[in-house]
């Protein structure tokens, strides 16, 4: 199961990364031209979706630290998955669907994954 979940989080955490370099070197995202629902609330925030720094620099250095954690069975790191999985829900469609299937494995599982 840990390496199911470590792809999962792998593609969502690799992606984030790769698009906000992309966006850094194009002045644009990877795929639709306008960004997905989560760009509704910078939008609000009158925060430039095409310069959002590192944030998805961040969400993905997390999910590779969320993996090292799973694999050294660290369990403050469990926390951490969750948080992750409910931010990375707004990062439609397959971050969405990723993020589900990690929450649905993460929950009822911890003791098993040793978390």
């Amino acid at each position: 199961m840990k390496i199911f979940l470590t792809i999962l989080a792998l593609l969502n955490g690799g992606y984030m990364l790769l698009d906000d370099f992309y966006v850094m070197l194009k002045g644009k995202y990877i795929g639709p031209e306008k960004p997905g629902p989560w760009a509704n609330i910078f939008y609000k925030l009158n925060i430039d979706v095409f310069k959002p720094g590192l944030l998805f620099i961040v969400l993905g250095v997390v999910c590779l630290v969320w993996i090292y954690g799973l694999w050294t069975n660290q369990s403050r790191i469990y926390m951490l998955g969750l948080v992750i999985s409910v931010l990375t829900l707004w990062y439609l469609p397959v971050g969405t669907l990723f993020s589900i299937i990690i929450l649905i494995i993460v929950i009822p599982m911890k003791s098993k994954l040793g978390l």
